[in-house]
């Protein structure tokens, strides 16, 4: 009983700890924002994940919102969605294209970048068609844009979390590092480490399309490699667009 008491105070003080760091910083962290891609562009004005993130940023008054990615074909063009400006962000490993599925996944990697957060200079970042070198340009620029459109107060941030192999409970998907790097670099490791568990946690208390994503998962991650979620799907096969898919089947 003494060690579990103590155990739950630790605990507790972590909890409080990061609580307070992350309640008086730039950036809130909400988590995942989806399970599977529901369509292709990933994130464009009236896309369901885009519609839910916009509710999300109204929800907390907030003006901007920002989500990110691994990167892939897309420019990770920033665009308005409803009164909401939405900031794309996108990550490069230099190290490697990332985990394409479970199978690929690196963990002793993982667990190094878990412990100690992403080595400095590891990453690149696209944003708006151009590649940043350091995690400090990218920010500089979701900054600038987020005070460009009136941001007031702290900044919403989500990964887009979508996997287009395996099984989405266990994958946490689509940029999912940078999101634990942001919070390391803002607020330290252990708060990254809470506010990272609460964001994996955060689409199965308020993402509504929770249910359709995890039954259909399967279905839908052929679909989207059939090409039958592009928003062209009708002419897809004549489009640039499919070609450009077609070539990055091992990016996101």
């Amino acid at each position: 009983m003494k060690w579990l008491l103590i155990t739950l105070g630790i605990l507790a003080l972590i909890a409080g700890y990061s609580y307070v760091t992350v309640s008086n910083g730039p950036i809130e962290p909400l988590g995942r924002l989806s399970f599977v891609k529901l369509a292709n562009p990933d994130m464009y004005p009236g896309h369901p994940d885009s519609e839910l993130l916009v509710k999300y940023a109204e929800e907390r008054g907030s003006k901007c919102a920002l989500v990110v990615h691994f990167t892939g074909s897309s420019n990770y063009r920033s665009y308005n969605d409803s009164g909401v400006y939405i900031i794309e962000v996108g990550f490069i490993d230099t190290q490697g294209n990332g985990s394409i599925n479970m199978s690929q996944v690196n963990y002793l990697d993982s667990f190094k970048v878990a412990l100690f957060g992403i080595p400095d200079g590891r990453y690149k970042y696209m944003s708006d068609g151009h590649v940043y070198d350091t995690y400090d340009e990218m920010m500089a620029h979701v900054n600038e844009l987020a005070q460009e459109h009136g941001q007031e107060g702290p900044l919403p941030l989500v990964w887009h979390g979508t996997v287009r192999q395996d099984n989405p409970i266990l994958a946490q998907g689509c940029g999912f590092p940078l999101y634990f790097q942001i919070l390391t670099q803002t607020y330290g490791i252990i708060p990254a480490y809470v506010y990272t568990i609460k964001g994996m946690l955060f689409p199965y208390f308020n993402n509504p399309y929770r249910d359709f994503e995890l039954k259909n998962y399967a279905t839908l991650q052929s679909y989207y490699d059939q090409g039958l979620l592009n928003e062209n799907y009708k002419t897809v096969n004549d489009s640039y667009q499919y070609n450009i898919y077609k070539n990055n089947q091992n990016y996101d």
